[in-house]
């Protein structure tokens, strides 16, 4: 566990259509790729993936310790000391994530805010960053009355 102050979890998505079957690694990869074919950063900005299938993977990981709680996330301008960021794979065209990664990222929200009690704020990349569509839904109002 971190002795990082997290207050809030942020959910992404990928923006890679639905029939794209990604993970931490494809994604790990289009982050780390030298600038122009990705974006030349040292990992995956993520700490968490979850799949089409709601497999949840591990995410960013600079030191290769197998923990995601100590990094800073590279996921959210202005916010990454003190998020944790969840992406779903797919987002392109609009709202297309499955039934087993909205229970996945559910459940894993929860697990989170039990382990990490200073978090007060589950967001989506659009309520940070007016700019953006992601994750192509209202997080809070998804999640109202569930966690």
């Amino acid at each position: 566990m971190s002795n990082r102050k997290y207050t809030k979890i942020v959910v992404h998505c990928s923006d890679t259509p639905p029939s794209a079957d990604v993970g931490a690694k494809e994604i790990r990869r289009w982050h780390t790729l030298p600038v122009p074919q990705g974006r030349g950063w040292k990992d995956i900005g993520y700490n968490y993936v979850i799949r089409r299938d709601g497999t949840i993977e591990l995410g960013r990981d600079t030191d290769r310790d197998g923990e995601t709680l100590d990094e800073i996330g590279a996921h959210v301008a202005g916010h990454n000391a003190t998020s944790i960021g969840i992406c779903l794979v797919g987002g392109k065209g609009g709202f297309n994530f499955t039934f087993r990664q909205l229970t996945a990222l559910m459940q894993l929200i929860e697990d989170l805010k039990e382990e990490v009690p200073t978090i007060e704020d589950v967001c989506g990349h659009r309520d940070l960053n007016g700019g953006k569509e992601c994750p192509q839904f209202d997080v809070r109002e998804l999640l109202k009355g569930t966690i």
